[in-house]
């Protein structure tokens, strides 16, 4: 087993200032001029951490485990920075949202959207075109075109920024050591001064009686589904949050008789429940059966597929499926890492951090992600990685990142998105809450994109304006959203609101229209 670690035993100047990790022994002269200096001026915040290794070097100053949208921007942002960086990842740069999530889903979902257009070409002037059908060969092929072109990126921006990609398995030997397990079994040691875990989570299989196997027995996560080898002929989905309902609108719009099962009242149950009502509505009218208030009570293997018992209310069903596919459930990627052996406390969904500056129990070690088990959410990952990054470089002034205003994102056709407050949590919160709507039908520029399903709703405070929540269902609200998220995070008001100028013809015209409704000034209401 090769180990990379430097045979000198005289401390460098890493060592004495939280500089940049250095592979050279310091001349005698610069130490002395290093420890002088630092009885002058005092020794920095950081020197806690790693005055333990005072004597010993490293081969990075941050290393990264993980590559996914967290882990590749905090590498990015820390090599950009001036530190030395490795990152270490098993698999694929990228992690899961790029080869397994949000970019291939969202590719699929693309094609699928073009599908419909095209099967209703004369709503715009065109003739109707009768047989149009997808290339599903030609449609796979896209979606990996656009995962390898930017997991490509990815790798460019690491080289540009020489930043040390290593492929393999961590495993901490220390707090500041890991040994990494290649694909030929290879093991070679890195040492680090600061630790980022970006690990990111795996999909797991929920209990249902009788329903066993993978792939090839027709049992499909997410991870399958976007690799799909064809398009089956019946599918149950299970789970109506943003995987169940964006993968049943994708293999409906393919063919697939599809049958969604949501245990919760609504869909899309953390967000605002007319949102969830009405996109219901909208996958019933494209032909999903949508079933909320519903489990999975017991599945059966047949020679094609499956018989999958589901129970809405007190009247059970059985449905017959090719594929059932598991849109719930996922779980840090923490096992065999040795987290705990170093005194990385974790909870029952994954690392558990100090606090929202993202350090976890053991000083030189952040956490960052879904490996926390909290917020799942590509972009959420990224914002911490950033700010991990910042309180690794500025210890003396930490930031804590603010999860308030986190937004949420579905893209089905009509797509979803929410910020803030939901109308109930406004009310559960004390607030005498106004709420303003506007539906995208009456516009102009709806009209012309044919895209005129779906509303905005806003909920602010009454007695002060302040703008609590900003809820979207219809066309491209994925982009809208980022408006009302701005709002929140600045404390805006609805007044101070209203008076912001939107282009016309937009879709943002329904948004400012929502404020003035809660105003009482929406124009176009009768």
């Amino acid at each position: 087993m090769s180990e990379r670690l430097n045979d000198s035993k005289e401390p460098s100047a890493v060592e004495l200032t939280n500089g940049p990790a250095v592979q050279t022994p310091t001349p005698a002269s610069s130490i002395i001029d290093a420890i002088t200096s630092l009885k002058t001026t005092g020794a920095p915040e950081t020197q806690e951490q790693t005055q333990a290794m005072a004597n010993e070097q490293f081969d990075a100053d941050l290393i990264v485990i993980g590559a996914g949208p967290g882990g590749y921007y905090a590498a990015i942002r820390a090599a950009q920075e001036g530190l030395k960086v490795i990152c270490v990842e098993k698999d694929q740069l990228g992690g899961t949202c790029l080869n397994w999530g949000c970019v291939p889903s969202k590719a699929m979902i693309a094609s699928v959207e073009m599908l419909h257009k095209t099967k209703h070409a004369d709503a715009f002037g065109l003739k109707k075109i009768d047989n149009a059908e997808m290339d599903f060969t030609a449609m796979m092929a896209r979606k990996d075109k656009i995962v390898l072109t930017e997991r490509n990126g990815i790798g460019f921006l690491f080289k540009k920024k020489n930043i040390n990609h290593v492929a393999g398995f961590a495993k901490f030997v220390d707090a500041n050591t890991i040994s990494v397990t290649d694909k030929d079994g290879k093991e070679t040691k890195y040492r680090g001064k600061n630790f980022i875990l970006a690990m990111g989570s795996s999909v797991i299989h929920i209990p249902v009686p009788g329903l066993e196997g993978g792939k090839d027995a027709g049992v499909w996560t997410s991870d399958e589904a976007v690799h799909a080898p064809f398009v089956p002929k019946k599918m149950v989905v299970l789970g109506g949050g943003a995987v169940g309902c964006e993968f049943s609108f994708v293999f409906n719009g393919l063919g697939t008789e599809v049958t969604l099962v949501e245990m919760m009242p609504t869909l899309l149950n953390i967000m605002d429940e007319e949102l969830g009502k009405e996109l219901a509505k909208n996958l019933t009218k494209q032909g999903v059966k949508v079933k909320t208030g519903a489990t999975i009570e017991k599945a059966e293997k047949t020679k094609t597929g499956w018989k999958v018992t589901v129970k809405q209310g007190t009247v059970e069903e059985v449905i017959e499926a090719d594929v059932v596919l598991l849109g719930v459930g996922r779980k840090a990627n923490t096992e065999g890492m040795n987290l705990e052996g170093i005194g990385v406390k974790m909870h029952r969904r994954g690392v558990e951090i100090v606090d929202d500056t993202l350090k976890t129990h053991v000083p030189n070690i952040w956490a960052i992600g879904d490996v926390t088990g909290r917020i799942q959410l590509a972009h959420v990952a990224q914002q911490e990685g950033l700010t991990a990054v910042h309180n690794i470089i500025h210890p003396e002034s930490p930031k804590k990142l603010d999860y308030r205003f986190v937004p949420n994102a579905v893209y089905t056709s009509p797509e979803v998105a929410s910020c803030g407050l939901t109308e109930s949590q406004a009310l559960a919160a004390g607030h005498d809450v106004v709420v303003g709507r506007s539906k995208f039908q009456i516009f102009a520029k709806a009209m012309a994109n044919n895209e005129t399903e779906g509303f905005v709703k806003v909920v602010a405070d009454k007695k002060y304006g302040e703008i609590l929540g900003v809820h979207m269902i219809g066309g491209h609200v994925t982009d809208l959203i980022h408006e009302a998220v701005v709002a929140l995070v600045h404390e805006a008001t609805l007044d101070s609101m209203e008076t912001v100028i939107h282009a016309h013809p937009t879709m943002a015209e329904a948004v400012i229209e929502a404020f003035e409704d809660a105003m009482g000034h929406a124009i176009h209401k009768a």
